[in-house]
């Protein structure tokens, strides 16, 4: 089964453009995770957010943004997201609305989510960072305070917390529960490089889940570059890492592990999908 855990949907712009262009992407992958976009209103945007996965149910499952220095981070509201609007984990982004990863509210919000089992992305990072954002507070050891004190909830630092590699890929082998969206920028052949190769000679490959970023970029593009990983250090030197790591890491069942599987996709299914997606690269790639 491919998972993309790592999509977003632009509700500021034509509402039906931007959900075309997100249902044609996600024809590529088995299920994907959609995280709300930080905005203004959280509530509004959550609600636009349900509203679109919930017509997509076989297909997405969406992830509520929750600005936790100001929004309602009860474990009756956090209910509500998950029983009224269908959505199955959330979506924190520190550094962009400027408050501290260990804050006193987040710490509240983590205990509610830890009770609901209510899965945490920490959209903090990246290379796409506003001038306004603080960087300081994007740095993934800071979340080792809530692995901590929250050991049985589910935590993903997105985008491999670059531009804090080092840290993310502690992170991830320091808590069992933690992992890492491994979002990749296919055109960056140095930085893909030099992560992948990180975290297999760490032996944390287990640990990284596959992600697009849509649509900053797409899980095709995505999916190629990472197959096709050896083939970057052609006639070089360099280390490599088994192609077989790389593919489990494509077809690892981020909703199970995250504890969000649809219970409705029997395993017989998800066998059958991924059977066809190889099928249709094998097919590829021999074109």
């Amino acid at each position: 089964m491919i998972v993309d855990c790592h999509t977003h949907i632009n509700f500021a712009a034509d509402d039906e453009v931007a959900a075309s262009e997100h249902l044609e992407a996600a024809e590529t992958v088995d299920a994907c995770i959609v995280l709300a976009n930080a905005a203004e209103s959280s509530e509004e945007v959550n609600k636009k957010l349900a509203d679109y996965v919930g017509r997509h149910k076989e297909k997405m499952v969406g992830f509520a943004v929750v600005e936790a220095s100001k929004d309602n981070v009860s474990v009756k509201n956090l209910t509500s997201m998950r029983d009224k609007l269908g959505l199955k984990g959330a979506v924190l982004y520190c550094s962009r609305c400027g408050f501290h990863p260990t804050h006193s509210r987040a710490m509240k919000f983590y205990e509610s989510a830890e009770e609901l089992g209510f899965p945490v992305f920490f959209h903090n990072g990246g290379a796409s960072l506003e001038a306004e954002a603080v960087l300081d507070y994007a740095q993934p050891y800071l979340l080792d305070e809530v692995a901590r004190s929250f050991a049985s909830l589910k935590i993903v630092i997105g985008t491999m917390g670059v531009p804090f590699v080092e840290q993310t890929l502690s992170m991830v082998a320091k808590h069992e529960n933690v992992y890492a969206d491994l979002t990749i920028r296919p055109s960056n052949v140095w930085q893909v490089y030099n992560i992948v190769v990180a975290a297999y000679e760490l032996g944390v490959m287990d640990k990284l889940l596959f992600g697009s970023g849509f649509p900053a970029g797409n899980a095709g593009g995505c999916i190629e570059t990472l197959l096709g990983f050896n083939m970057l250090l052609a006639d070089t030197n360099l280390p490599t890492v088994p192609r077989g790591n790389i593919q489990n890491i494509i077809e690892r069942d981020t909703l199970e592990l995250l504890g969000i599987k649809d219970k409705g996709t029997t395993e017989e299914e998800d066998v059958a999908q991924t059977t066809e997606h190889k099928s249709k690269r094998t097919a590829k790639n021999k074109i």
